[in-house]
């Protein structure tokens, strides 16, 4: 393409022909959600669906007003102000591509340390939802995943409730405005990566609070709304090498592009404050017990991505659909989901477990998506906690084999080693890096300090069965090298 059209609402009806572009008047639109954590899932994810309601002439006064925490957010705030609040999505597969320009979004609030601008949005009774991508890792969760009040961030918020410093201290101060300005208060809708989300949020705003006032603490856990919900769509990182696409094969420049695979779920229970958007209409499942659905995609999909990624790794393997076209990592999935995985999932209304896993194996197969293993095994200590030991832990309480989940965790230990099997260095990719190597180094000798990670393995690292697999898998995987590991495992 010889001269590419910069995104934005003056060139919409400029651009290539195959890139749908919002049907409805953004005019129209006007914020009745702000979100805190514009990274590509949320854009990929409730972003499109809003779009696709505003599409049907629906939802127009639940347009988003964008916010963020973290100093990457205030570029990202420039570059969509550049563009009309406008990016593009391109849903990708073996055989499909699409590419779409979703446009509910209708401003992006100023990125500062104390947050005054989203305490500021929040006051207006026009917000009726306040929703929440801020990772996992950002919910101050101790080893039983509930809310760490000790937390010196959040001990900080509790004792300066005028300056907080997380999003959740900003969170009770804008229920704090609301409350005093007696005003209905807003629905905190939690849509990260975790299990039981609205209730882990729940727990930490009402715990902030309660500290800062009681009867402040009081009124939110009677009054305000925190669904759980489970969220679903593979959503890799824009790379260097990814972003090029738009402009070479559709002559658009856009700073801020996402791209994804076709598929995409949102089971979300119907419990809300002051009124919610008619999602129902594009295909969100409202239910009144998310807990199936969400044990069923951490333990099955999440935990199937932490099955494969350290493996993967070691053995060189860049992308997640190479890892499963490779016979011992493919075949390593399969046997860990079908017989320590799926036993311990509990039943789906409407869903078949057995189909589901072979929707996540065909999801994982996409070579489109281009997820890079790389991904798939950051943050470990945050999310083998949640994905991984619950179903340690289930197993070995119901009697059945441990030996494949443990040889995952000690791939998980290996790849904190800080080198693959051929030498080559593994880059940081932990937030706790520098001490989950040096433990790792020192398990070489002594199996038993990795598993001395309370806020990790808790009681599971206590049994004996678990304790024993997790020790000959990691001598094996020291003595024999991975490959040589996994054909013992799947012999």
């Amino acid at each position: 393409m010889d001269k590419l059209i910069p995104l934005s609402a003056a060139t919409l009806n400029a651009l290539d022909p195959r890139i749908a572009v919002p049907s409805y008047d953004r005019t129209a639109v006007s914020p009745g959600i702000l979100h805190v954590g514009l990274g590509n899932f949320h854009r990929a994810h409730q972003a499109l669906y809003l779009d696709d309601l505003m599409a049907r002439g629906a939802g127009l006064d639940w347009g988003i007003l964008g916010a963020g925490v973290m100093p990457g957010d205030a570029r990202m705030r420039t570059d969509l102000e550049a563009q009309d609040w406008l990016f593009t999505v391109l849903e990708q597969d073996a055989d499909t591509e699409a590419a779409r320009i979703a446009g509910a979004m209708t401003g992006f609030v100023e990125v500062t340390p104390d947050h005054r601008a989203i305490r500021a949005a929040l006051r207006d009774p026009a917000i009726r939802i306040l929703s929440l991508t801020v990772t996992e890792g950002g919910y101050f969760l101790d080893a039983a995943g509930s809310p760490d009040l000790g937390h010196a961030a959040l001990r900080a918020d509790i004792a300066a409730p005028e300056s907080p410093g997380t999003v959740f201290g900003a969170i009770v101060a804008g229920l704090r405005d609301r409350h005093a300005a007696g005003a209905a208060p807003f629905t905190v809708m939690c849509c990260d990566n975790l299990p039981h989300n609205g209730s882990v949020t729940r727990q930490l705003v009402t715990g902030i609070a309660a500290e800062q006032d009681a009867a402040l603490g009081d009124w939110i856990d009677a009054e305000v709304a925190f669904p759980n919900s489970m969220v679903d769509r593979i959503t890799p990182a824009t790379t260097p090498a990814r972003a090029p696409v738009l402009s070479e094969s559709y002559g658009l420049q856009d700073a801020r592009p996402v791209f994804c695979e076709p598929f995409r779920q949102w089971v979300l229970e119907d419990r809300f404050t002051d009124g919610r958007p008619p999602l129902e209409q594009v295909g969100v499942e409202f239910v009144t017990d998310v807990a199936p659905f969400e044990t069923m995609k951490i333990r099955i999909l999440n935990g199937g991505h932490a099955i494969i990624a350290y493996p993967s790794s070691l053995l060189g393997i860049e992308y997640a659909h190479e890892a499963m076209a490779h016979p011992l990592v493919g075949a390593f999935f399969d046997k860990v989901e079908r017989e320590e995985v799926l036993p311990v999932v509990p039943d789906v209304p409407g869903t078949s477990t057995s189909d589901y896993l072979g929707l996540i194996r065909h999801r994982f197969a996409n070579p489109r998506v281009e997820d890079t293993t790389h991904r798939l095994c950051f943050d470990g200590s945050n999310r083998q906690p949640k994905f991984i030991v619950p179903s340690v832990r289930d197993n070995l309480a119901r009697g059945g084999s441990v030996t494949g989940l443990a040889l995952a965790s000690a791939l998980w230990c290996r790849y904190c080693m800080g080198h693959d099997d051929a030498g080559q260095t593994i880059a940081a990719n932990d937030p706790n890096w520098d001490e989950l190597s040096a433990r790792a180094l020192r398990a070489r000798e002594a199996p038993a300090e990795w598993l001395a990670m309370d806020e990790v393995y808790g009681v599971v690292a206590q049994d004996t069965r678990f304790r024993s697999a997790f020790s000959d898998a990691l001598e094996q995987l020291m003595a024999k090298g991975t490959a040589a590991t996994l054909e013992a495992y799947l012999s």
